[in-house]
Order: structure tokens, then sequence, then C-alpha cells
């Protein structure tokens, strides 16, 4: 069998399983907004329809909280560049489309990705016809990689990254994922070891331009008020940032063993609809629980007597940062990959990272290295260090110089968002 028989033969399974999954992949968006009421909406774009666009836009596609955040930056540069440039964009989760919906300006469009099936991906590019798309990080979708590369529309692959698992994986399906790779117009890496891992997978070209986080910017209302809390709290406080499922609960006994006076644990879920669900894992843990969605405005009052304090909103990661002394960071500490770590940086927050950050390989090493961040073997340790950071009035020195490194280091990489406007701008005018 040649190898174009063998992709033509692997897509057409692919798309054959997912139109058998359409109906449950509809039911899971309606079950999902049961608690979150946003993946009701327009249901219909899921599958390619919706109103048609204007021609022209150019599309961007980030598919959670996370990639919208780092699109932002990019967003940004580009209308700094291109004042007049009118945008289309696309999520999968409720979360990346509510950050995303502050994106807009007049002109601009915002839809779901349709579902990777051939006659929802035809519809999408029929209705909505962007002259160039952009997918953040690491998003792969064989059909409407194939559709645009039919029609000539340029694709690139933004802040990219693909981790040595990832790669392996993509092996195991090269009938499916390899052509899908080489429709990418071009891949603008965070570092060498992603894009020669991307031109493995098979993208036809990657460029390393580093990291759009590095150039998010906190919003210093959120800063201001972290710091005015903190100063106010008559205790120290750690933060268990971006946790996963199976991490709160060694982490909980963990902080349950401590002894009197204990900190602060400022403990905040990855993700929105785990929040109820790590609630209950506290209270069974016989720790005393406050929800920052309960006190929106002030502080609690009973915030002294409080074990966890739960940071169950959206958008307020900023401000987190700035009322603790020290961070853990999630879903470092079970195989996970780990969470982004330079927002912490940019918070001047100092982060204490489990054995497990293949996600975020370069950014973690170049952050220990410049003594923003340090490595422990597992949450026990982690924890332990954690108090001592933030509870020890020997360790303060530490803390502070931990602190000033992680603005540092943040500063120090910044510059991404203007490359990689420029090359996509280059792409649209392809």
């Amino acid at each position: 069998m040649t190898r174009g028989a063998a992709a033509l033969l692997a897509r057409g399974a692919y798309s054959l399983v997912l139109r058998l999954a359409t109906p449950a992949y509809l039911l899971r968006l309606v079950w999902r907004s049961r608690r979150e009421p946003l993946y009701r909406h327009a249901l219909g774009e899921r599958l390619g329809f919706g109103p048609k666009a204007a021609p022209g836009r150019l599309w961007i596609h980030a598919v959670s909280l996370g990639e919208t955040r780092a699109a932002a930056a990019l967003v940004d540069e580009l209308r700094r560049q291109r004042p007049d440039l009118r945008l289309l964009l696309t999520h999968g989760t409720a979360t990346g489309r509510a950050a995303g919906a502050a994106l807009l300006q007049a002109g601009d469009a915002q839809a779901w990705l349709p579902y990777d099936t051939p006659g929802a991906v035809r519809r999408f590019l029929v209705r909505q016809r962007p002259r160039c798309g952009v997918l953040m990080e690491t998003e792969t979708w064989p059909n409407l990689m194939h559709a645009m590369h039919v029609a000539g529309m340029p694709l690139v692959l933004a802040n990219a990254r693909l981790s040595a698992r990832s790669l392996a994986k993509g092996e195991r399906l090269a009938a499916l994922m390899r052509p899908a790779a080489e429709c990418i117009t071009i891949a603008l890496a965070q570092t060498e070891a992603d894009a020669a891992r991307l031109r493995a997978a098979g993208v036809p070209e990657a460029a390393v331009l580093g990291n759009l986080k590095f150039d998010m910017s906190p919003p210093p209302d959120l800063l201001e008020r972290g710091r005015a809390w903190r100063a106010a709290l008559a205790r120290p406080v750690v933060l268990a940032a971006s946790t996963r499922e199976g991490e709160e609960p060694p982490l909980l006994a963990a902080w349950r063993a401590l002894a009197r006076p204990r900190p602060l644990l400022l403990l905040v879920p990855r993700h929105p609809q785990r929040f109820t669900e790590v609630a209950g894992l506290v209270r069974a843990e016989g720790l005393a629980l406050v929800r920052r969605s309960e006190h929106p405005d002030a502080l609690p009052a009973a915030i002294g007597q409080a074990d966890v304090w739960l940071g169950d909103t959206l958008g307020e990661m900023p401000l987190y940062y700035a009322l603790a002394d020290v961070a853990l960071l999630g879903g470092s500490f079970a195989p996970l990959g780990g969470q982004n770590l330079i927002e912490a940086a940019a918070c001047g927050c100092p982060l204490l990272m489990g054995p497990h950050t293949f996600n975020f390989a370069q950014a973690a090493e170049l952050a220990i290295a410049a003594g923003a961040a340090a490595r422990v073997p597992d949450l026990d340790a982690g924890v332990r260090r954690a108090v001592a950071l933030a509870a020890d009035a020997q360790a303060r020195a530490d803390r502070t110089a931990m602190a000033a490194a992680a603005l540092a280091f943040a500063h120090r990489h910044r510059g991404a968002a203007a490359r990689m406007a420029a090359t996509v701008l280059e792409a649209m005018r392809a």
C-alpha cells in the first residue's frame, strides 16, 4: 500500500469513528452544560453550522483557558502591527470561550471549533472563509488541516510545543498524524527541542520564536488586591496552583498532618467543574474550608480560622500568586506534565515543582537555573519545603531572592509575541 493510500484509509477510518460518536459527543456537551451552561450555547457551531461571516478574517483557535490567555498576547501584538485586522476566535471549552470574548473588537467574530468530521469542517470553512488559520500550541485536527491544505489556506501552529511523549504517541498513529502535520505551513516553536520534534513529526518548517506566555502581563489591579490582602493576613500563605485530579488527596492529607499553627493553604484546582468535588475532599479530610466564590469582594471574616481557602473563581490566578508566599505547581506531582509556571514568575511568586514538568521542560529548567523555582521529589517534600519557606522567619531572605529572580526571569524572556505576530501576518499575505 502506498503512503498516500494509507493516509486516505487512516483518515477515512478516523472520520467514520467520529461520525458514529457524534451523538455521544453532543450528549457529553449537554451533560457538561449542567455545571457550565455555556456548553449549551450555539451547539450547531460544533457541527459547522452558523451564520455566514465576512471573508478574510485571521482565524485563531485557542482550545481552552490557558491557550486563550497566551493568544491574548499575540492578539495585542497583531493589532499593534496591523490595526485594521479582523479576527475569528474559536474555542473548544467554555472557559476558553468566556476568556476569548474579552479579546473581541468591532468586526471580530467568535465560534466553537467544529467537530473534526469532514462535513462539519466543510461547513465551517464555507461559512467562515478565513484568510489564514492559527492553531495555538498543540492542536491537531486531521480533517480540518487537510481541508485547509486542499483549499490553499495557510496554517500556522503558534507557540508550538511537542513533548517526547506526544511525539511517540503520534508515531504510533503516523498514517493519520503525519499527513496532518505536513499540512502546517510553519510551526512557531517555543524551544529548539520542540522544533526538532515537530520536524520529526512531519511539520515542513519550524522556527524557534520563544514562548508567548512570557509576554502575558498580569492585571495590575489583581496584583494590587492580592498584595493588599496578603498584608492584611496575619499568617503565611501557601498556594497550590492549578491542581489536577489525584493531587488533592495526598496534598490535603499532608496538610492535615502539619503541626498547628498551620499556614493557610490557598487551593486552586485547574478545572472549574471540579470545584465542588475538591470542596468535598477538603471537608472529608476534616479541614476548615472557606470558598473564594462566597466572598467576592473582601477577605472573609473566617479566614483566620480556616485551614483551606478554595480558589473557586476564574481569571484570578494573578491575585492568588500575589497573595501567596510560595506556590506548589499543580500537574507536576502526578505524571501530567505540569502547568504554566511562567505566570507565577511574572507575578513574582516563588515556585516549587514536582518531578513531572515535561509539558514545560525547558521553561522549568530555566526557572530553576535562574533561582526562580526549585524542584522537589514529591508532594510531602513539597509541603515541607513550602511551609519552611513561607513560615520560617529565617527563610525570608531566600523567599525574597526567589521572588526577585522570578520577576527577572519572566522579563528576560519576553518578545515572542512581536516575532510571532510578524510571522503570522507574513503567512496571511502569502
